[in-house]
């Protein structure tokens, strides 16, 4: 019996009517037995590596599906919780081709090096020919580190490789690499090749910077920030654009803001330009960049180094605020949570990257007086099941 193909459940399968999940379905798409009829939201993937690779699960989709599942991710979620957003804002993809920070991975085979994403729920290596969501001086930078690796890791051995993209250069973080003299010399000739401008190794005694060309910076507002190794930056300039966008308008009006779980100073420095900031974070070299960035441009941010999971800001705290933005970990921010609902806390702005516990967190607001206003769902993980938002709470 010919089944028509209805939704994408959260993992990118398509779902019908009856509940039947179908692989490699999007919405519009009629399933009879093992053979799926392609509708009208049905498109060729552009990449060969599309069906293998774990980096994209949607390139089948056309931009209506990849937008409606990135809005029904979110908000079935929520309604999962019995919470319903009262207005839920355009969704914003990120395009392709604009991914500027990746972690590959690289296996040293009898037939040389394999370097790309795992497989979809899998350890094993997909050797990247081409990708379409990284930019292309990102792929070519990775590419150009083959015959480097071939030359340092043992036959078996597995590398993880984090690359981003900065205006200063690539910062490039490696593990299970050997810090030796003559790997450290072939990492140079590597990052003087490649455009690299520092070149880092994780071992069991923390990252070490072995190779630095440049200090790699970054730019929020106008502010040039030192880039420490391996920190946390935003996937798309597109993407951060959105979150930095919404955020601004979740806390306009606001002359005092803490932004809590800051890192680099994404949203602090955009919200000086209008209010008073307090940025905190546990990642100590991240809220340093901030600080110095800071203080150089004589800037209205306090820093605080601060584990927001052990010692979250209290309700007193919180309530010398006008308005707080929230942009934790995967993880979500439970124990920073159970403190908004008891501070004087009229608003304050949530971005997240788990659509679970941020229904959870949401939850939690909503018992305590909390309704969510605003929602803007971003989708700069491109072709990802991978979904993003920011929210502005209100009571």
């Amino acid at each position: 019996m010919a089944k028509e193909i209805v939704r994408l459940a959260a993992r990118g399968d398509g779902v019908s009517a009856d509940g039947d999940f179908i692989a490699g379905a999007v919405p519009g798409d009629i399933v009879e037995g093992e053979t799926i009829i392609a509708g009208p939201h049905h498109v060729a993937p552009p990449c060969v590596h599309f069906g293998i690779c774990g980096g994209c699960q949607l390139q089948h989709a056309d931009e209506e599906v990849l937008a409606g599942f990135a809005r029904g991710r979110i908000l079935g979620t929520l309604a999962s919780a019995q919470i319903a957003p009262e207005h839920v804002h355009d969704v914003h993809l990120s395009p392709p081709l604009s991914r500027r920070r990746a972690s590959l991975r690289a296996v040293r085979t009898p037939d040389g090096i394999e370097l790309g994403f795992n497989e979809e729920g899998s350890r094993i290596v997909v050797d990247l020919h081409e990708c379409h969501v990284l930019t292309p001086d990102l792929f070519f930078c990775a590419q150009s580190l083959r015959p480097y690796l071939a030359d340092l890791l043992p036959q078996g051995w597995v590398s993880g490789i984090t690359l981003t993209a900065t205006p200063v250069g690539f910062d490039a973080l490696l593990t299970n690499v050997k810090a030796d003299r003559d790997t450290i010399a072939r990492l140079a000739e590597w990052a003087k090749a490649a455009g690299v401008a520092r070149v880092s190794l994780e071992t069991p005694g923390g990252i070490d910077p072995v190779v630095q060309r440049a200090v790699p910076a970054v730019r929020f507002a106008g502010t040039q920030v030192d880039f420490p190794p391996g920190a946390f930056l935003q996937a798309t300039e597109d993407g951060e654009a959105a979150l930095v966008r919404a955020v601004l308008s979740a806390t306009e009006g606001a002359k005092s803001v803490a932004d809590l779980f800051g890192g680099l100073g994404t949203f602090a420095f955009p919200l000086a330009e209008r209010a008073r900031v307090v940025a905190a974070d546990a990642a100590r070299a991240s809220i340093q960049a901030l600080e110095k960035a800071a203080k150089r441009k004589k800037l209205r941010i306090e820093t605080q180094h601060r584990d927001l999971f052990r010692r979250p800001f209290s309700a007193a705290e919180l309530s010398k605020f006008d308005s707080i933005v929230l942009d934790p970990p995967r993880a979500g921010a439970k124990e920073q949570i159970a403190m908004i609902g008891p501070s004087k806390l009229q608003g304050f702005c949530y971005v997240s990257c788990n659509p679970n516990t941020f229904a959870r967190d949401a939850k939690i607001l909503a018992e305590a007086g909390f309704r969510i206003a605003e929602l803007w769902p971003v989708g700069q993980f491109r072709w990802s099941t991978h979904v993003e938002l920011a929210a502005r709470f209100v009571r």
